[in-house]
């Protein structure tokens, strides 16, 4: 596990990092506070002060990863060699799939994406719910997810959002796992028929995984459930956050009917090995 020393210029490297480059870094902390890994987190300092970090992000064969470097050590080749040692990390494990991430806004990371030979894959919205009047909503039960629902979340993971089965199997695997989230299935008619995962954060609730079966969509139910939980996590007290890929249109469409609006955006890319 990374200590709480690591954990602590960790956090402050990425404070300094956005407010000089004036953007959001995705550094998957959840994952970072629960490692259980030497090979994941690569660390470089200079007189005992990190200068540059990148974490690996493992879900299933498939490897997130997501750097910094300090701003007035740029240009140093101190990440380049991080990197490196990273991407040998990445061999040695075998993972099949390797998506490298960087905030759209970033230019000099994406160049050194495309320097790398990584290619654009896709962009990710980050969003927050503006406050707004929501109607109250029915026809639907919210439930705690049990361990008997385990094949319906794979199951949702691979047919809504097209990942593969044993990244959607480890993935499930591992928010089994994490703290402060709850998970609840959708049903109707007596029938699960989705998921949304809701994660508190002190002042914030982030609404992760939210998946209905495809042939229950277009029916309304989606907005529903959407409403219900950000109607309640609201009045709870909770700013509301979620994260939708640029490519799922009627994802997009479906937050900002409701009020979300973008705050950030992150690109990926796809690394080839």
């Amino acid at each position: 596990m990374l200590t709480t020393r690591q954990l602590n210029e960790i956090e402050q490297l990425q404070k300094e990092v956005e407010a000089y480059d004036v953007l959001e870094l995705k550094l998957n902390w959840e994952m970072l506070r629960s490692r259980d890994s030497k090979q994941l987190d690569f660390f470089h300092y200079e007189s005992n002060k990190l200068i540059a970090f990148i974490g690996l992000y493992s879900f299933g064969s498939t490897v997130e990863v997501t750097g910094m470097v300090k701003p007035t050590e740029r240009r140093k080749g101190h990440f380049t060699k991080l990197f490196e040692e990273a991407m040998t990390s990445v061999q040695q494990i075998g993972y099949k799939k390797v998506l490298l991430n960087t905030p759209a806004s970033a230019k000099a990371a994406q160049d050194f994406l495309k320097n790398q030979g990584a290619l654009y894959k896709f962009s990710e919205h980050q969003m927050q719910w503006e406050p707004q009047p929501l109607t109250t909503s029915t026809g639907f039960i919210l439930r705690q997810a049990e361990s008997t629902d385990l094949k319906m979340r794979i199951r949702l993971d691979v047919e809504a959002f097209d990942i593969s089965l044993e990244d959607a199997t480890a993935m499930a695997s591992r928010l089994n796992e994490e703290q402060d989230t709850e998970m609840l299935m959708i049903d109707v008619n007596n029938e699960t028929i989705g998921k949304i995962r809701i994660q508190r954060r002190d002042s914030q609730a982030w609404i992760y995984g939210f998946s209905i079966l495809p042939e229950y969509q277009g029916r309304g139910i989606g907005r529903k459930v959407l409403q219900h939980t950000v109607k309640q996590q609201s009045e709870a007290g909770y700013s509301i956050h979620l994260d939708v890929e640029t490519k799922n249109a009627h994802a997009l469409r479906l937050y900002e009917a409701i009020g979300f609006v973008v705050k950030h955006a992150q690109d990926y890319y796809v690394y080839q090995k």
